[in-house]
């Protein structure tokens, strides 16, 4: 439950969420549910989708180094 207010908890919440929603973004029955709206509360899963489309190398990246701290640093 701490782990949730750790700034790396949140950076790991953050990154799989915007994983998450990018690979929804490839599924079409899921696409046209979850990501059509563009505005309001629906809408964060769309940015999220595009940041994850768009930054995918950086998220990439992100991720692997995520990763590393998690399972040898922390």
């Amino acid at each position: 439950f701490s782990a949730v207010y750790s700034f790396d908890g949140i950076l790991v919440f953050g990154l799989l969420f915007i994983c998450t929603c990018a690979y929804l973004k490839k599924v079409p029955r899921l696409n046209s549910w979850l990501l059509s709206e563009k505005k309001g509360v629906w809408g964060v899963f769309y940015k999220a989708a595009v940041i994850g489309t768009r930054l995918h190398i950086a998220v990439a990246i992100s991720c692997l180094a995520m990763a590393f701290y998690v399972v040898f640093l922390k």
